[in-house]
């Protein structure tokens, strides 16, 4: 057979040129793998986002030349306006005059020389260079202490430099320190001249010596006399110990000491209070008129006070007198260690 004859190839033919918008479709499609249409979207969203950026920039009228001749000319015709209106300033009188001073004479300066300073006027000071002020406050500093003793008398004058005494001092004709004064002798004589006093607590309305040994007594029924025998209570302590007492209606036990207020920081006159005195067993302290007492009464009492009294008194107008003393617990302001330690001191009828 004869072999076969290979075809003619047939001639290239030459790709399209394709543009940026084309370029750009096709590597958004590959990139995010977008179809032929969506490709399309991207690209005219795309544009329609750099336009709305630009459009401002595009829209945005061409500012005028700023020609500041005529500004200035403008503010050139204000100011001489006002200059033209602007009246000159009348001249006022002074309320406060100052006062004429006489002008300070000037005194000749002297070389130094030995003096005595018991011996100088203001003017002398002068003119050895101090300032008149200066010169003037010694002279009255010499008259004050009797005359210049010593040279530390000078040293010890207000005002007067250490640079300036230093200046003076070899040319003052006084000691360095003033003279040391002599023991004063008293002579003896038969009789003593301040005759021994009597101890203190003998004298009249003197202090009375505390008893060593003290029997305990009852806390209730002890006055302020009684109450400062022991160690540590003195008038103050005791009134305010009985004044507590009052207002109380009475100590039910002997640990409510600790609630006045002066014994607070002094555990140690508790103690002692603790130990001389007791509360007589049965011992019933006066109760207290919830229903019947009034504001002031009411918040004399020490478990009361005036926040809960003027709440007491608000919540019996409102609701009526109290039926029992639980009824008290419906106050919010009330706690219950309060609620527990009125309770023994309340009454309702």
């Amino acid at each position: 057979m004869p072999a076969a004859r290979p075809k003619p190839a047939l001639p290239a033919t030459p790709r399209p040129t394709m543009g940026p918008a084309a370029r750009l479709r096709r590597a958004v499609r590959r990139y995010f793998g977008f179809s032929r249409r969506e490709t399309t979207g991207f690209v005219v969203l795309l544009a329609l986002m750099l336009l709305w950026l630009a459009l401002p920039t595009l829209l945005q009228p061409a500012l005028p030349t700023y020609d500041p001749g005529p500004d200035q000319r403008r503010l050139d015709a204000w100011a001489t306006t006002l200059a033209a209106r602007r009246t000159a300033r009348p001249a006022y009188a002074s309320r406060y005059p100052r006062r004429p001073y006489a002008a300070r004479e000037r005194v000749p300066q002297v070389p130094l020389a030995p003096f005595d300073p018991n011996t100088f006027t203001a003017r002398d000071w002068q003119a050895r260079g101090l300032p008149a002020w200066l010169a003037e406050r010694l002279v009255k500093y010499r008259a004050a202490v009797g005359g210049f003793r010593a040279k530390e008398q000078l040293r010890k004058a207000y005002g007067l430099s250490d640079t300036t005494y230093a200046r003076l001092a070899p040319y003052i004709q006084l000691p360095e320190q003033l003279p040391a004064r002599e023991p004063r002798s008293f002579a003896k004589t038969g009789a003593n001249r301040y005759p021994e006093r009597p101890p203190f607590e003998a004298r009249p309305g003197g202090f009375v010596r505390k008893p060593t040994h003290l029997a305990a007594f009852d806390l209730n029924a002890a006055d302020t006399t009684q109450l400062m025998q022991i160690r540590g209570i003195g008038r103050g302590y005791a009134r305010r110990i009985v004044e507590y007492r009052q207002r109380l209606g009475g100590f039910r036990q002997q640990e409510q000491l600790a609630e006045i207020y002066v014994l607070h920081d002094a555990p140690d006159l508790v103690d002692s209070l603790r130990k001389y005195t007791f509360v007589a067993p049965g011992f019933a302290p006066a109760l207290l008129q919830v229903n019947a007492a009034s504001f002031e009464v009411l918040q004399a009492h020490p478990y009361v006070g005036k926040r809960l009294a003027r709440v007491l008194v608000a919540y019996r107008q409102q609701h009526g007198p109290f039926q029992q003393p639980a009824d008290l617990r419906k106050i919010r302001l009330l706690d219950e260690a309060t609620f527990e330690k009125l309770l023994p001191y309340i009454v309702l009828q």
